[in-house]
């Protein structure tokens, strides 16, 4: 009995082996789970994994990491789970964009499993899942944006990829970490209007650049002028200022020196021998303007007694005294009688 009970439990154990899923059992990819254990009675589950137990076909309970212990053909390890951080390359898939591009992306999923029952009895193959998921999902999610939003928003993309697999795989039990796009390639002829573009806008760049430098070299230039101007107009000002304030100075000094003169001219004319010292100064004022006759213009207006120089000092004297009388205002102001008031009247005959 007890041999029929040995044999028929290992035919159970060998045929559950065999009907394992390829996720579990595959040896070439082990990111979810490595070989499934034989039940030995004591079992030690590595650390950061969970070995799922069912006994008797049926789910059991999960086998935390260190010292565990197992009923013998009861109980059997269905599935071994990773609780790693996993990395999933996705496929090179082709996807259109908003305006009408075909693109060819890929990218690389990091995932974790948080929940070993939900990784193991909510889906058949969970990376072929995750896999089709995130593909169908940068398919939906690029056909929102143009060509050139792609390239800008390229971050936005990938958190809208990560909450869009979150969505879906939480009954999964596996919790998308990130996703990064790794490579986005578009057509040739679309590359190659795209290096034209990016050429016309450089060189519109540049001609704006060159421009602005123009511009800003042109009101230097005129500033430059305007401030030479304005410093020509304020020397010019300053010059004038200076000459009119010395030509001032030199009206005021030869006014003091004429005054001086005529003050000193006319206390000599009032001492003794006055009168004959200004004839003498007449009558040599008078010949040495004979002498420049006939020099600056060549016509000549002489008197008719050129020869009688004492007639035209008398004269000339006469003149004098004649302007050196006050005038009969300035006696009657005086209290000096005037000349008509002094000389007597004729007896009428």
């Amino acid at each position: 009995m007890l041999r029929t009970l040995c044999q028929t439990g290992g035919f159970v154990f060998k045929n559950s082996q065999r009907t394992a899923p390829r996720l579990c059992i595959t040896p070439i990819q082990q990111r979810w789970a490595s070989r499934l254990p034989m039940n030995t009675v004591v079992l030690f589950v590595p650390q950061q994994e969970a070995w799922v137990v069912q006994r008797m076909g049926r789910f059991h309970r999960i086998l935390e990491p260190g010292l565990n212990f197992l009923i013998p053909i009861l109980d059997q390890v269905r599935y071994v789970q990773s609780l790693k951080e996993i990395v999933i390359d996705i496929p090179e898939q082709s996807a259109v964009s908003q305006d009408n591009v075909t693109l060819q992306i890929d990218g690389v999923l990091f995932l974790r499993i948080l929940d070993p029952f939900k990784a193991s009895y909510g889906v058949e193959d969970p990376e072929y899942a995750v896999t089709q998921l995130a593909q169908t999902t940068m398919r939906s999610e690029l056909g929102k944006l143009t060509l050139d939003k792609v390239f800008r928003e390229r971050e936005s993309l990938n958190s809208n990829m990560v909450h869009s697999i979150n969505q879906a795989s939480d009954e999964w039990g596996i919790r998308c970490l990130r996703y990064e796009i790794k490579d986005i390639q578009v057509p040739p002829r679309v590359k190659d209007s795209m290096q034209m573009q990016v050429e016309a806008e450089r060189k519109k760049r540049a001609t704006v650049l060159e421009s602005e430098g123009t511009r800003e070299a042109d009101i230097n230039i005129a500033e430059g002028r305007k401030q030479a101007q304005i410093l020509a107009s304020e020397g010019e000002k300053a010059e004038q200022i200076n000459k009119a304030a010395g030509e001032a100075q030199a009206v005021l000094a030869k006014a003091g020196a004429k005054s001086k003169a005529i003050r000193l001219l006319s206390e000599a004319l009032a001492e003794q021998n006055g009168g004959a010292a200004a004839s003498l100064s007449v009558a040599e004022q008078y010949v040495s303007a004979f002498s420049n006759l006939a020099k600056e213009s060549n016509t000549v207006l002489l008197p008719s007694n050129t020869g009688d120089v004492s007639g035209m000092v008398a004269q000339a004297m006469s003149i004098y005294s004649r302007l050196a009388q006050p005038s009969p205002k300035e006696r009657t102001e005086a209290g000096e009688p005037s000349d008509e008031a002094a000389a007597p009247s004729t007896p009428a005959q």
